[in-house]
């Protein structure tokens, strides 16, 4: 795990900063400027701009992530697998684009009612759209070459400062809203032309359809991957934004507005997940294509040990402080409490179940992940149907969870009876015993001390005593002992200089 942990480590640093200045910009700087419906204007527009990355990148994104260790090869440019794809990505975007326009009427005739700001501002998702397929499409490929820095870097931090400075024109009055809206959907080009310029200099930028060298036979295995992929891409970001696009058609924009800050608060939760995800997606595709089987499994459980460990310290630390850390937004953002802690316990899951997606998608298997990908869209679908009326934006975050858990169960049995592969171990139902009675104890508390700074500096002495020293003391998960070890060992020896 030395290479995770490094690449890991720098992405989190870079991830965390990232989200001090979405905290900024999306827990300050937005309420504070913009109005509920605006928010919820902004980010159903993002919603949507996903999705149309999402369809207009024809399945590039995974196929790239599993089949690029097998034309990798410096001498020969890559077999010219880098145009081959953007070719598709291209196809991809000047379809999805005129089908845009064509169902135009029937999508704005759904939002007439509920959200009728966004038809005035319908077509500025496909400036987003367009940037971010372009901008995963670079990623995944960089990160396949093991250069996982420069895109988080473009993405985390010089996109929301970006973002940053446009509110602040805003606030200012120097623009009006409707610019504010162009120039927020147009800022999403600055980190693909970053990751352009970096492609560039360390020569990886050849688009030459000359180069392309992959026989007919490998270019419709690839066209026959990137089928099933396209569906298993679509599945994972329709999961993530239509919780979003369908409240705000069933709910309207205010409601749009307060859950989908919610969901940006939750998301630092799981920068630590991601960060070790992004590292160790290519680890189980060159594992595989070596017939690695022990490494995989030997990384199955070492990444679903310390997703649980971390993704529960973090939760018990926000939930445990919610009220307090919502007094500082706007009283009406209080009703999205609960939608953080409905969303949470299917992230925690999902969490927890490590890298399976990663090992279904690298195997001959990955056929079968369409069905699981078809089931969560369907199963969020209809519960958001049944939820949303009766319950709001919590009835969107239940449907959410519940569809994440089922679908990672699924998985989990399937890699199980297929590869016999699983990634749990005794210490880590000691763990999640540890989390609950710390729960409890935290919840019991509350009842007792009214004062909020009071109550958050005690209810994070619990969560230290009694979750995080257990943790450590008991060795409950190796990798965060020893990597908590070789920090404090760090910080020993310059303190003794």
């Amino acid at each position: 795990m030395g290479l995770v942990q490094k690449d890991a480590l720098r992405t989190m640093i870079i991830s965390y900063a990232g989200i001090v200045l979405g905290y900024l910009n999306k827990g300050f700087l937005f309420i504070l400027i913009l109005t509920t419906e605006q928010i919820g204007l902004v980010n159903l527009i993002y919603s949507v701009g996903i999705l149309f990355a999402q369809f207009a990148n024809m399945g590039t994104i995974y196929t790239t992530w599993r089949f690029f260790p097998v034309f990798r090869n410096e001498s020969r440019r890559h077999h010219g697998f880098l145009p081959l794809m953007i070719l598709f990505v291209l196809t991809g975007i000047v379809l999805c684009t005129l089908a845009t326009f064509f169902f135009r009427h029937e999508i704005e005739q759904s939002y007439l009612e509920k959200s009728p700001d966004f038809v005035t501002y319908y077509v500025w998702f496909i400036p987003i759209g367009i940037s971010t397929v372009f901008f995963l499409f670079f990623e995944v490929y960089l990160r396949s070459l093991y250069k996982n820095i420069i895109s988080v870097f473009a993405n985390e931090i010089v996109l929301r400062l970006a973002l940053t400075v446009i509110l602040g024109i805003y606030w200012l009055k120097w623009i009006s809203f409707s610019n504010f809206v162009m120039l927020h959907s147009l800022i999403y080009f600055i980190p693909v032309c970053m990751l352009l310029v970096y492609m560039v200099r360390i020569g990886e930028f050849n688009i030459r359809l000359s180069s392309i060298r992959i026989s007919k036979r490998f270019r419709k295995i690839l066209l026959k991957s990137s089928s099933y992929f396209y569906i298993n891409t679509l599945g994972l970001v329709i999961v993530a934004s239509l919780d979003v696009v369908m409240l705000a058609q069933m709910d309207g924009l205010e409601s749009t507005g307060i859950y989908s800050t919610v969901l940006f608060l939750a998301s630092a939760l799981q920068v630590p997940y991601k960060s070790i995800i992004r590292v160790t997606a290519p680890l189980v595709s060159d594992h595989w294509k070596n017939r690695q089987f022990g490494e995989i499994q030997s990384l199955y459980v070492k990444v679903s040990s310390v997703a649980l460990t971390i993704g529960l310290g973090l939760f018990l630390f926000t939930w445990l402080n919610i009220e307090f850390l919502f007094s500082f937004l706007k009283p009406e953002f209080a009703s999205g409490i609960w939608v953080f802690f409905f969303i949470m316990i299917g992230r925690i899951f999902d969490m927890y179940c490590g890298i399976n997606s990663s090992i279904f998608t690298s195997s001959k298997k990955y056929k079968y992940d369409v069905y699981f990908t078809v089931s969560l869209i369907l199963i969020v679908y209809f519960l958001n149907l049944l939820f949303i009326p009766i319950w709001g934006m919590n009835g969107a975050a239940i449907s959410t969870s519940i569809a994440l858990v089922l679908v990672n169960l699924g998985r989990l049995i399937f890699v199980w009876n297929i590869l016999k592969m699983h990634p749990f171990t005794w210490k880590q139902v000691t763990v999640i015993f540890t989390g609950l009675l710390t729960l409890t104890f935290g919840t019991f508390i509350q009842g007792y001390i009214q004062q909020g700074w009071i109550l958050f500096f005690c209810e994070s002495i619990l969560v230290l005593t009694m979750f995080m020293l257990p943790v450590y003391y008991l060795k409950l998960d190796t990798e965060i002992v020893n990597y908590t070890n070789k920090i404090l060992a760090v910080i020993f020896k310059r303190s003794r200089k």
